[in-house]
């Protein structure tokens, strides 16, 4: 089906899932896609930060940061669950409170270094999580953890920003002092 106004050409094309408008403008002797206008921004190359992105920066860093921080200087941890010994590129940044829970995915208390298996083919281990997690920081403080899982809470731009550098700095003195 084709359409015409003002010298612009529509035409449906019908497809499994519904219809596509695509616009043609006429150019002389043929017809051309008219090009959509980009916002500003993009224009002039302008790259604007979106709060996914910063959240994923984010954990990326956190979790070098907690792997590090947990990290013996040989180069090896112990689990949090399980309490095996294994080498660095075998650990992962294990949350006792899942990640959903923004209020508690950025404390340091709640991550710790867990082995890749008991993080991600155990659920996180968290009977055995739980119990070396009062061992570490005392019933009191894991209670205190459980409780803040109950608050919202939503970080701005500023603040994803300010976390990152503060980790990225963090990150590189452990990285240093442990010599990784």
């Amino acid at each position: 089906m084709q359409r015409y106004h003002l010298g612009i050409q529509t035409k449906r094309r019908r497809r499994r899932w519904g219809t596509e408008a695509i616009q043609y403008q006429f150019t002389g002797d043929h017809y051309k896609k008219k090009e959509k206008k980009k916002p500003l921004f993009e224009v002039e190359g302008v790259k604007v930060k979106k709060k996914p992105d910063l959240v994923d920066k984010l954990d990326r860093i956190f979790s070098l940061f907690i792997r590090y921080r947990d990290t013996m200087p040989n180069g090896y941890f112990q689990c949090i669950s399980c309490g095996k010994i294994k080498p660095f590129n075998k650990a992962d940044c294990g949350h006792y409170i899942n990640r959903q829970h923004m209020s508690t995915r950025f404390d340091e208390m709640n991550c710790n270094a867990q082995c890749s298996h008991c993080n991600r083919f155990m659920e996180g281990n968290i009977q055995d999580y739980r119990r070396r997690l009062v061992a570490k920081y005392g019933e009191r403080n894991v209670l205190i953890l459980e409780a803040k899982k109950n608050v919202t809470k939503q970080f701005s731009d500023f603040q994803l920003e300010k976390l990152i550098t503060h980790y990225k700095e963090e990150a590189k003195k452990l990285k240093e002092a442990k010599g990784l």
